[in-house]
């Protein structure tokens, strides 16, 4: 019995509010649940992230089946060009993303990230740096990149993954600076997985983004926080980013989901 075009559009919404609601739910409960036994927000979210790790890397490599998903890749990567193509098209999401960013925090202020930042303050430079560069990294693309879109991309295409991927990831943030910040990064994130489906240029990708964040002083990037700047770098980007999609989706085959064997788990 084969589905109407209308139900089987309706089914891959539903996918789409169901996989990532389940997945945030599940880690708030995690994180709120580690919060209470640790007290310490910082050191109970580097944990947290720690645990999603584990727990991703267990299925990806246990029951790879139930996130591979089609076409599969084609032999040739063609990774050096695509590289240097993905290194650009960061340095334009970096840009894009803290000039809206600052813009937003300069005209409307963000009670959320300004919470945020005295946590992380009161949280100590050590224990800060271990969450920004090592845990926040490893535990996020853990459960977006290497867990919510394939989950979505067994069911609906690139660009829908990759849209609805990245507003969670932002929305988690739990504030309009950070979304604004993070939303660049999190589109290009889901193409460069959609590409290579590991997850280990993901999570260098999202600590240099992290690095740059923390190294780069607002100061520095003050001339930038203005809508006219904001508008440019995030078409530059988004220019950039169609590229991407472009030889993304051009650079899959058609053909079955790769069986358990030819599945890689947390690379």
């Amino acid at each position: 019995m084969t589905t109407s075009p209308i139900t089987s559009r309706l089914l891959s919404i539903g996918w789409c509010v169901l996989v990532p609601f389940v997945a945030v739910a599940v880690y708030l409960g995690l994180g709120t649940f580690a919060v209470l036994l640790i007290g310490e927000p910082i050191v109970a979210t580097s944990a947290l992230g720690m645990l999603v790790v584990v727990l991703v890397g267990w299925v990806r490599i246990r029951r790879p089946r139930w996130l591979a998903h089609a076409p599969a890749l084609r032999p040739e990567l063609e990774i050096p060009r695509f590289g240097w193509s993905v290194l650009g098209c960061a340095v334009l999401a970096f840009l894009a993303g803290q000039s809206l960013a600052l813009w937003i925090h300069m005209t409307a202020g963000s009670a959320g990230f300004d919470t945020s930042n005295q946590t992380r303050h009161a949280a100590g430079a050590l224990v800060t740096l271990l969450l920004t560069l090592v845990a926040a990294p490893a535990g996020e693309e853990a459960l977006f990149r290497g867990l919510v879109y394939p989950l979505l991309r067994k069911r609906v295409n690139i660009l829908a993954s990759t849209l609805v991927t990245a507003v969670v990831f932002g929305l988690l943030h739990g504030n309009a600076v950070q979304f604004a910040s993070t939303l660049p990064l999190a589109v290009l994130l889901a193409l460069v997985y959609e590409r290579t489906r590991v997850l280990w240029p993901c999570v260098l990708l999202h600590l240099g983004f992290n690095l740059a964040a923390a190294l780069v002083p607002a100061q520095a990037l003050g001339a930038l926080a203005n809508p006219v700047s904001a508008v440019f770098l995030f078409l530059a980007f988004a220019g950039c980013a169609l590229g991407l999609y472009r030889r993304v989706a051009g650079g899959t085959a058609s053909g079955a989901v790769q069986g358990a064997g030819s599945e890689s788990a947390m690379q």
